[in-house]
């Protein structure tokens, strides 16, 4: 299998939680971990964690740390941080969210065994009930493009403009569960 890399997206603090969403326990364990543990766990090498201008004290060893200074400026720009860090044997990349606790390693291994470039299937999606979640696997030749991404949207356009490399993953509906508010983490079994 080609070089496969994990970006987890964890630098939005999260308004509408009221505090620090990425550090909100799960069955005991921060969120920005359970996604962290997903992309390990799935094989995925290296796996880089784009945080916020605050360091993350409960990251665990062996990730690529990079902080983006401006996190404001929206998902993109902690995007293009991610993939600016990423070796250049990374064939492709699973971009995952800091905040969505039921996405699981058996998720993205899924993604990335769906991952042909072959065959034309250079960006991976998973999808519950007919809609499209995440995490998002993209081939390398869309790593500049993403780079390029401005914004809060991440990489919906490049799903679009290049609607001819997709491959849809059926998945259960882990994949379309974020938490943005109290309400959310208790309906996730969290404590807010």
């Amino acid at each position: 299998m080609s070089a496969i890399a994990g970006i987890v997206l964890a630098a939005g603090r999260a308004s509408r939680m009221g505090r620090d969403k990425r550090l909100a326990e799960i069955g005991g364990v921060p969120m920005v971990v359970l996604a962290v543990r997903a992309a390990v766990e799935a094989g995925l090498d290296p796996v880089v964690v784009v945080t916020g201008p605050e360091p993350l004290s409960v990251l665990p060893p062996g990730l690529i740390v990079v902080s983006n200074p401006a996190p404001e400026r929206g998902m993109a720009s902690s995007l293009a941080l991610g993939i600016a860090a990423l070796p250049s044997q990374a064939a492709a990349a699973v971009v995952l969210l800091g905040d969505m606790p039921r996405v699981t390693a058996l998720h993205v291994a899924a993604l990335a065994a769906a991952y042909a470039p072959e065959s034309g299937h250079e960006i991976a999606v998973p999808v519950s009930g007919g809609r499209r979640g995440n995490p998002v696997l993209l081939g390398r030749r869309f790593f500049a493009e993403m780079r390029g991404l401005t914004g809060d949207k991440g990489a919906r356009g490049l799903l679009i403009q290049h609607g001819g490399s997709v491959v849809e993953v059926e998945m259960d509906q882990g994949v379309l569960i974020d938490v943005d508010t109290p309400e959310d983490l208790k309906a996730q079994g969290g404590q807010p």
